[in-house]
């Protein structure tokens, strides 16, 4: 989180950024009709009226660390908009947002409206100083909540949900599916860089590898499929004793959203419409133990997170790291299927050769997130620098690494990390196998 010096060029930039971060979040919700916004469908979801207020709330607590002075809009939005931090107030029960009628949506909307007034008047001051990287933290803080409205509206409304898709997907030759070789050693892991980063990417730190492979393509539909159809579900001789509980207690039966069809075989719901599951698509929607179970039906494993985080940033030739798998140019639509790709899905395996690393992987950023099988905890010398934002949660985590198809491209690197608890599987989650040489 590296802070930028103060000064009306730096102003400039700053404002620039609200802006393009707002009207991207407000993109995301022009389709939806006003009933939408106050649903919450499961309790690990949130109706997209609160992720509204919510971001506009961080926008309040970032002036309020920056001007002792600053007074809240409303005191009772602080306590409906607040997601977990108790320093700043008792939140209200996640499970339960969506009880909530008032504020109302348009008196949220308004909400909305009058924080960005406030944030431009506020970065607009003549001389305005202060650490302004808090405010980078909170664009990156929108990011993600812009992605968690896609997974949101997904689950809310599946093929019911109709944003502005914008291009087909890139073709492509065939591939063939193989594994790459990568050797071990010591490898210096983590962020180093000048620009933003989460204080959990941090400090780069020396690991050591042992030789592996890595399967140059995210695991596919067609792939998962000969999984079930072998009796993966069925089988507990693949799974982790809680996986298996989760089966059982869940009834899982297969990724989620998928349905069967007697006619058409699997089918799934998604912004595209009701459609037949494409096999050379990355298998989506897929918690961490189902991904641990295919791995162990295929004779392979996951990666752990620094394995992944050579993958895909390790240039052998130059002898160090790059900031994306295809180097230190920033993503284009010729490099990942992003959330600026407006694809809402993931494309085939091989849709964007431009975009593999430096070894021969292909789509380790956007289309899916990629489990590994590292716990999520920090790593040696960590130091929090935003209370109760990310290290609250070094517990029953895992991590993922890479992005989806519903990440903003502002937000993508290859020390991002991301994590989930091991049953979660409604965000756009996959995997590729690793395996010892």
């Amino acid at each position: 989180m590296t802070a930028m010096p103060a000064g009306n060029i730096d102003l400039r930039y700053y404002l620039e950024q609200f802006r393009q971060t707002r009207a991207q979040t407000l993109e995301l919700v022009l389709p939806l009709e006003r009933e939408d916004y106050v649903v919450q469908t499961a309790s690990f979801m949130s109706p997209p009226k609160w992720h509204l207020g919510h971001v506009s709330w961080f926008y309040e607590v970032v002036m309020s660390k920056l001007d002792g002075s600053y007074e809240f809009i409303s005191g009772q939005y602080s306590k409906i908009f607040n997601s977990y931090y108790q320093s700043l107030g008792q939140p209200h029960d996640k499970a339960r947002r969506g009880i909530l009628s008032r504020p109302t949506v348009e008196e949220t909307m308004d909400y909305y409206a009058k924080v960005n007034e406030r944030v431009e008047m506020f970065l607009g001051s003549t001389g305005r100083g202060g650490d302004l990287s808090y405010f980078d933290i909170a664009f990156n803080h929108e990011y993600q909540h812009q992605e968690l409205l896609v997974y949101d509206i997904q689950h809310l409304l599946a093929d019911s949900y109709s944003p502005v898709r914008r291009r087909e997907p890139p073709g492509h030759p065939p591939v063939q599916k193989r594994s790459v070789r990568i050797g071990g050693g010591l490898f210096e892991m983590g962020y180093s860089g000048k620009g933003f980063s989460y204080d959990i990417e941090r400090p780069e730190h020396k690991v050591y590898l042992n030789d592996y492979l890595i399967d140059a393509f995210p695991v596919t539909n067609g792939q998962f499929a000969e999984f079930i159809e072998d009796g993966g579900y069925e089988d507990f001789r693949f799974w982790l004793a809680d996986g298996w509980e989760a089966v059982r207690r869940n009834g899982w039966t297969c990724p989620m959203y998928w349905e069967k069809d007697g006619e058409e075989g699997w089918v799934r719901r998604d912004p595209r419409g009701r459609m037949r599951i494409n096999p050379e698509e990355p298998v989506c929607n897929v918690s961490y133990y189902e991904a641990d179970a295919y791995c162990r039906w295929a004779g392979k494993r996951l990666p752990t997170e620094a394995e992944w985080e050579k993958a895909a940033s390790w240039d052998e030739i130059k002898k160090r790291k790059t900031v994306y798998p295809w180097g230190d140019e920033v993503p284009s639509e010729g490099h990942a299927n992003l959330l600026g790709s407006f694809l809402w899905a993931p494309s085939e395996i091989g849709s964007y050769p431009r975009g593999k690393s430096h070894y021969g992987c292909h789509q380790m950023m956007g289309d899916v997130w990629e489990w590994t099988s590292s716990d999520f905890v920090g790593y040696p010398g960590f130091r929090s620098e935003f209370v109760e934002y990310n290290d609250k949660w070094f517990c029953n985590q895992k991590v993922l690494r890479g992005s989806s198809f519903a990440t903003p491209r502002n937000s993508v690197r290859n020390t991002y990390r991301n994590f989930f608890r091991p049953e979660e599987r409604w965000m756009f989650a996959g995997f590729r196998c690793a395996s010892d040489v």
